[in-house]
């Protein structure tokens, strides 16, 4: 069995234009404060991370990693959630999702899947000079509108949406494979992979591949009413990468699942700081020990009412204290006896 790693940090929420936020080096030193051992970077901001150096330079990659090793830090993932998401966009979402990519690109749907395809290919060679095992990700969405059946979908809609959606993977998988990089979808609301349901039709769409994984986040399991544990159990052996994020659901006579358009404060089901939820954490890391998941515990901080600080130093010791340093012997081995073949045939009567 093997001990998780962690605890780790995803940087994504906590970087800001002040010091010590606005500089890698200098959120790094602060999450090391708090007695994090790791940190997942989002590529997209150039505050932290330049992606076309890293994919192009060795050097940089060796100083980033130098840096970090001083600091007692390791890069756990990279992130390229925003550019994923454009991999992949219905019209619908056009305008919104514009603001995931350079200016120049509004308004130019395909010259922004271009640049976003190029991006996560990008962050293939950056994981591999970073000699990284795992990268974290969306899938985008073609369908997500369409999840409700209502008004009613016509036979086909959702099987040519996942065919056109492996189409535009299926490249990229191609690059994580040559890398040897694990590509880890994190199943998220407005994804079309979203559930387990969605990820086997996507795994069935690009041939099981090899690298096609999961990035296994709980809060959207429990706002979905998706029995989490159980899905360690069926997709464990996909699970590639870890964030650990809380999350509650209240639901009451006037709102449930969908929220009714309300504000993440109000809303049935949300986002909470690590510990202020419902999320049964010891559950999950029994069954990631049990299952050996080789990967890190990263904590996303998501909480409409928690200051972020205080939610990452409370999170540090939180995931420190939940994970389980694996046994290395049977607990009853010492009332154990001799184990041979013959001693096990005489045992049987044989």
């Amino acid at each position: 069995m093997k001990t998780l790693q962690g605890p780790a940090i995803f940087l994504a929420q906590f970087a800001a234009d002040q010091k010590p936020f606005n500089t890698l080096e200098g959120i790094a030193k602060w999450a090391a404060d708090l007695g994090f051992k790791g940190i997942q970077i989002p590529t997209w901001d150039q505050r932290l991370f330049d992606l076309k150096l890293a994919a192009e330079s060795q050097g940089y990659c060796d100083e980033i990693t130098g840096m970090l090793h001083g600091l007692g830090l390791q890069v756990t993932e990279l992130s390229t959630h925003l550019q994923g998401q454009l991999v992949a966009v219905h019209p619908a979402y056009d305008l919104l999702f514009d603001a995931f990519a350079p200016p120049e690109l509004a308004a130019h749907p395909q010259a922004r899947q271009e640049w976003a395809t190029k991006q996560v290919l990008m962050g293939a060679k950056a994981s591999r000079n970073l000699k990284l095992k795992a990268h974290a990700t969306f899938s985008g969405a073609l369908a997500w509108q369409f999840f409700y059946p209502w008004p009613q979908r016509p036979p086909g809609l959702v099987d040519e949406a996942f065919a056109e959606l492996a189409r535009r993977w299926r490249p990229i998988l191609d690059a994580f494979e040559e890398s040897g990089i694990d590509l880890c979808f994190e199943l998220h609301p407005g994804e079309d992979l979203h559930d387990g349901v969605t990820f086997e039709r996507f795994l069935a769409a690009v041939g099981d591949h090899p690298r096609a994984n999961i990035l296994f986040d709980p809060s959207h399991f429990l706002l979905q009413q998706l029995d989490y544990l159980a899905f360690i159990d069926i997709y464990h052996e996909r699970i590639r990468a870890f964030h650990v994020k809380d999350a509650e659901f209240r639901p009451n006579g006037r709102s449930g699942v969908y929220g009714g358009y309300q504000d993440w404060i109000d809303r049935p089901g949300r986002f909470r700081s690590l510990g202020d939820g419902q999320v049964d954490f010891g559950g999950i890391f029994s069954k990631l020990a049990q299952y050996d998941y080789p990967g890190w515990a990263v904590l996303e901080w998501e909480c409409a009412l928690k200051h972020p600080e205080d939610g990452a130093r409370e999170g540090a010791p939180f995931i420190r204290d939940h994970i389980i340093r694996v046994t290395e012997r049977a607990f009853d081995d010492f009332a154990g006896g001799r184990a041979d073949r013959e001693t096990n045939r005489r045992l049987l009567g044989l």
